[in-house]
């Protein structure tokens, strides 16, 4: 595991982030499908985030970041697919017909975190340190 750096920060937050087109059409092919994954690339850049993995399917975006803790998730995905979604039915006029009402992608997304520690070791380890003789807080 290799940590990031910051200015004043030293981090490792890698997250699973998962989103789909709205009503899964199967549109993300050919010349739409490579104008979301640049518009995609240009927001991670801009947002400082590193793509780990990426993948598109025809209907979703799988995606492994690693997002340096000033950048919130919703804020993160909230300017993917708000860019992407305009864009894309500015240079796609056959994508405005099918997707009326200027939403391109599903409402929602799904996002996990990533790590070797599980919730029961960070509990031990606090536990260790609420029973030092100097007391811990709780």
């Amino acid at each position: 595991m290799i940590y990031a750096k910051g200015c004043h920060t030293v981090f490792y937050h890698r997250y699973h982030i998962v989103w789909i087109t709205k009503y899964r059409y199967k549109v993300l092919q050919g010349a739409l499908r490579l104008r979301v994954r640049d518009i995609v690339r240009q927001v991670c850049r801009e947002m400082g985030v590193e793509i780990v993995k990426g993948v598109l399917s025809s209907d979703h975006v799988h995606m492994f970041v690693s997002v340096p803790p000033h950048v919130a998730i919703s804020d993160l995905l909230q300017r993917m697919k708000g860019r992407s979604s305009q864009k894309i039915q500015m240079e796609f006029p056959e994508i405005r017909k099918r997707y009326w009402g200027r939403h391109f992608w599903a409402r929602g997304y799904f996002c996990t975190t990533s790590g070797n520690i599980t919730d029961d070791v960070i509990l031990q380890y606090l536990q260790s340190h609420t029973d030092e003789p100097t007391g811990g807080s709780r």
